[in-house]
C-alpha cells in the first residue's frame, strides 16, 4: 500500500519544505543574534516535531530545547475549540524568550492556550514559530508577549494536510511531504 495513493495533491514538496525551514532558521537566527541569552524553543508534540528537529539544526546560535504537548483534535479533522496541555515543560521558562514552535495555526485556540501557560509561567516573552498558517480559520486573535514575533513557513489554503509530522488519527506523518488526505481516507 502506498500512502502516496492516499494524497489528493501534494501542496509542498521535501525540497519546498526544506528551503523554506532554511529560510526559516537564517531570519530567526539574524532577529536573535544580538540577544543577551539563548533563546528556548518549545516545540508542540506531536505535529511539529519533524518541523522542529529540523528548524533547530539549521539556526546557528546557542539555544535550549524543550516539548509541551497539547491536543485539540483528538482523531478528527476539526478542532474542538477546548484545548489543554497535556505534558508540560521540563525547563523553567521564567525570565526566558520563548520560541513556540508548532506545525499548524489553524483556529488559534491551542496557540492561544500554549500562549496563555507560557505567559503564567513568567516568560519573557514568546515569539510563535509556525510551519502552516491558516488564517482563514482563524477564531481567536494571536497574541504575542513582549517583543515575541510570529514566523511562518508557509500560507496553507483550507484544506485537510497531512505529512511532515501532521496527521490523521496519528496516520500519515512520516511523509516527506505536505499532501491533501483524500476525503474517502477520513470520513
Amino acid at each position: 500500500m502506498s500512502l502516496d495513493s492516499h494524497m489528493e495533491k501534494v501542496l509542498w514538496t521535501q525540497d519546498q519544505i526544506l528551503d523554506r525551514v532554511t529560510q526559516m532558521a537564517s531570519q530567526i537566527t539574524r532577529d536573535f543574534n544580538a540577544a543577551p541569552d539563548p533563546p528556548l524553543f518549545v516545540g508542540v508534540a506531536t505535529g511539529a516535531l519533524l518541523f522542529f528537529s529540523d528548524l533547530v539544526r539549521r539556526i546557528q546560535l546557542p539555544l535550549s530545547l524543550d516539548l509541551v504537548r497539547s491536543q485539540s483534535y483528538g482523531s478528527g479533522t476539526l478542532s474542538n475549540g477546548a484545548p489543554s496541555v497535556s505534558l508540560d515543560l521540563k525547563l523553567d521558562v521564567k525570565g526566558k524568550h520563548v520560541v513556540l514552535v508548532e506545525d499548524i495555526v489553524d483556529t488559534g485556540c491551542t496557540l492561544s492556550c500554549l500562549i496563555a501557560h507560557l505567559e503564567a509561567k513568567g516568560v519573557s516573552s514568546v515569539s510563535i514559530c509556525a510551519f502552516l498558517d491558516k488564517p482563514t480559520r482563524r477564531k481567536v486573535p494571536i497574541k504575542l508577549v513582549g517583543d515575541g514575533k510570529f514566523y511562518k513557513g508557509f500560507e496553507c489554503p483550507d484544506y485537510f494536510v497531512v505529512g511532515y509530522g501532521m496527521d490523521f488519527a496519528e496516520l500519515y506523518r512520516n511523509l516527506p511531504y505536505v499532501g491533501v488526505l483524500k476525503p474517502e481516507y477520513y470520513e
